[in-house]
């Protein structure tokens, strides 16, 4: 992170998506002076064992456990697009969404879900490949051109994004690592708020410690999280 990043977008498909993917590095930028703000297309109302539950009230447990994660992070905004959990889909809707908040918020550097398969050590959403690949198509060409959804000009002018994040999890397969080894208890703490979800936090705990610290040490961090980069051309 040699440019300095003034402004971060999050886009991720669920509520704890970003604090499990990039909470540490978003606490990271957050400490070096950046705003961050998260875009969340679902509310996440199939994340429930809980027969009793429904999805209305999933949906304000879930966000109100988002919005108490992001704040630990030092994240000013989080917007939820209000997709349906587990049927998220390449629309024109999902891009226009989108593109109207990488838009308003204008940031540098956009955080965005693999829009790949990965290798068999965590299981592949299809909200989170959906999700990733509609934020590519977002950020180039739709984001930064005029003639791109025209209805939301002019409230909504045309932005450049200068650089992507996609997170990713292998141990090699990665362009950059940063080190978060001084916001590893800030992301735990986020990930924490998430109560519905991991209920038995200290087993969470010790796996996301255990990820991070096999992404850090081929890089010397006690702790990293992991991304290919994509810079944009001016």
């Amino acid at each position: 992170m040699a440019d300095r990043i003034e402004r971060v977008l999050v886009v991720a498909a669920h509520p704890d998506d970003a604090e499990t993917g990039a909470g540490g590095t978003v606490a990271k930028l957050v400490r070096q002076g950046a705003r961050a703000a998260y875009v969340i297309v679902t509310s996440g109302t199939m994340g429930s064992s809980d027969r009793t539950m429904t999805p209305d009230r999933l949906a304000r447990i879930r966000e109100a456990e988002q919005r108490n994660a992001a704040r630990t992070l030092g994240v000013e905004h989080v917007e939820f697009l209000g997709y349906d959990d587990g049927e998220v889909a390449d629309t024109r809707d999902l891009r226009r969404d989108i593109t109207r908040q990488i838009r308003k918020w204008r940031p540098d550097l956009v955080i965005a879900q693999n829009p790949h398969r990965t290798d068999n050590l965590f299981a592949s959403h299809r909200d989170h490949r959906v999700t990733g690949g509609v934020v590519l198509d977002c950020v180039y060409p739709l984001a930064r051109d005029h003639m791109a959804f025209p209805e939301l000009l002019p409230e909504f002018e045309p932005h450049r994004v200068r650089e992507i994040y996609i997170v990713k999890w292998q141990e090699k397969d990665h362009q950059v690592a940063v080190d978060i080894s001084e916001t590893i208890g800030l992301k735990l703490k986020a990930i924490a708020c998430h109560q519905s979800q991991f209920p038995d936090f200290p087993a969470m705990e010790a796996r996301v410690r255990d990820r991070c610290a096999a992404l850090g040490t081929p890089h010397g961090y006690a702790y990293a999280e992991t991304f290919d980069r994509i810079l944009l051309s001016r």
